[in-house]
């Protein structure tokens, strides 16, 4: 399977989360608002039109990947993160590694950019494979109620998170 990987446009926006809506509409763990929320995204100062990706196979959108801009907040310090979230594959090629590729490229991405760290909430036994850890290691929490090896973060460049604790701060567009 030739997947190409590439910058997001405007044009692709319609595209994308309908994408998006497929994608999450039999998950398990979902608000199915998941393509609501990267429209918002879009629209916010958290949002980096150079980490919002896509999986093109031939001339199909077939994935979909957003990093945006986080803190974490430790009542004194802001220290700024990446958030993951989310990740989409069209229900028919999910399982085919396509989600992968977008992490991966993601990631390569966010630490060319200069990115230190990565935030994500997912499924534990997905998200370890690329490096995430638990936050909890590096004393970094999640905002509100979450399975501790649910909320994971990646260390972009060696010892980034080892002197940063706190909360993480989502950008609001998360909450509305």
């Amino acid at each position: 399977m030739n997947i190409t990987i590439k910058q997001e446009t405007s044009s692709d926006y319609r595209v994308v989360e309908s994408l998006i809506k497929s994608a999450f509409e039999h998950a398990e763990y979902t608000d199915h608002d998941e393509h609501n929320l990267v429209a918002r995204l879009r629209k916010s100062d958290a949002f980096i039109p150079e980490l919002s990706l896509l999986a093109v196979l031939e001339k199909d959108i077939v994935g979909h990947i957003l990093f945006t801009k986080i803190m974490i907040h430790n009542g004194k310090e802001k220290y700024p993160s990446l958030a993951l979230a989310p990740v989409a594959v069209l229900p028919n090629y999910q399982g085919e590694g396509i989600g992968s590729k977008l992490i991966l490229e993601g990631i390569n991405r966010a630490k060319s950019f200069g990115f230190e760290s990565v935030i994500v909430l997912g499924h534990a036994d997905y998200y370890p494979r690329f490096g995430f850890v638990p936050a909890s290691k590096y004393r970094i929490s999640a905002p509100f109620e979450v399975p501790n090896e649910a909320f994971m973060a990646l260390e972009l460049k060696s010892q980034a998170l080892d002197h940063i604790t706190g909360t993480v701060e989502y950008a609001k567009e998360f909450f509305t």
